[in-house]
Parts: C-alpha cells; structure tokens; sequence
C-alpha cells in the first residue's frame, strides 16, 4: 500500500525526477493533485512517490560506511595473519 501523501511531505514525480515538498492539496474532478514547492505545478498524488528526509539519508549512508569500514578492517587483520605464514624463500622449479 501506497503511504499516504501529505502537505509537508517531501516527493518525486518519476517521470520528469522532479522534486520537490507538497505545499497544498486539491480535489479536480474526483482526482488528488498536490502542488509542490518546487514548480508549483499540481501532480497527481497517485503519481508521487514519497522520498526521505535528507538527514535519515545521510545518517544510513553513514552507518553503512562505518560498517564496511569494520569490514575491511577485520579482512586486513585475517589478510595480515595470513601473510606471516608466508616463506619468503621461493621454491620455484627450473
């Protein structure tokens, strides 16, 4: 189910990627348009797709970053474990 479109809530219309914050809503002709802040043109609510808040985007994409940043650290650690066992005498035929 589609969430709910609301005066406030920020949007995008997927067919052109404008953006913009929902200013008023209006019924036409038993349809539902929102006005965005950005073009002030209605869009047909049916066609908006909500998007999150810039601050919820940044605070995931920096959790995301501090847990591949762990990642990486615990593979060096098992890379660096692994390379003391290595000879550095080079047996090679020939």
């Amino acid at each position: 189910m589609q969430e709910e479109i609301s005066v406030g809530m920020r949007v995008r219309y997927p067919r052109t990627g404008t953006m913009g914050r929902v200013e008023r809503l209006e019924t036409i002709d038993r349809q539902r348009f929102a006005q965005l802040d950005s073009t002030q043109l209605l869009y047909r609510v049916d066609q908006l797709i909500p998007i999150e808040e810039e601050g919820a985007i940044k605070r995931e994409k920096k959790e995301d970053l501090l847990k591949e940043i762990e990642r990486e650290r615990e593979q060096a650690a098992a890379l660096r474990d692994e390379l003391t066992h290595v000879d550095e005498m080079c047996d090679g035929g020939g």
